[in-house]
């Protein structure tokens, strides 16, 4: 059962990174389309290092997989069922949107406006703010 859920989430990843299974695979040194569908089927568990290679192309932490992975493989309950813990139902981030909500709450409260308008693609925000935005994140970024 946990290993079906490092296939969602490997599953989840890739196509919120837009990859296809082979385009991933590709990314991914030795292993193919068919061993990403197995293992997000939870047919297929994947190496330690096939799950990082996996997070880092599809921009995802390698905690959460590693995480799932290692709930897969740990031993179950008498039912039958692993326990869970509510450290898993968090949201994990990647380190660009770390960097993103950092800088945001660094700006004032009108660069924040502007922000979340260029975020969700409103057309009103000058050039300016997104290049004002651009610095700082990418600054934030290379401070890292």
């Amino acid at each position: 059962m946990a290993a079906k859920k490092v296939g969602t989430l490997i599953k989840e990843a890739r196509t919120a990174a837009g990859l296809s299974q082979a385009a991933l695979a590709a990314l991914v040194d030795g292993v193919s389309a068919s061993d990403i569908g197995k293992a997000e089927r939870g047919e297929k568990q994947l190496s330690q290092a096939a799950l990082k290679a996996i997070a880092k192309a599809t921009g995802v932490t390698q905690k959460s997989l590693l995480d799932a992975a290692k709930k897969s493989s740990s031993t179950t309950s008498a039912k039958g069922s692993s326990t869970s813990s509510k450290k898993s139902d968090e949201i994990k981030l990647t380190a660009a949107e770390k960097t993103l909500i950092n800088a945001y709450r660094k700006a004032d409260a009108d660069t924040q406006k502007a922000a979340l308008k260029l975020l969700k693609g409103e057309k009103d925000v000058s050039d300016s703010l997104l290049g004002n935005l651009l610095t700082n994140v990418l600054t934030n970024l290379s401070k890292q």
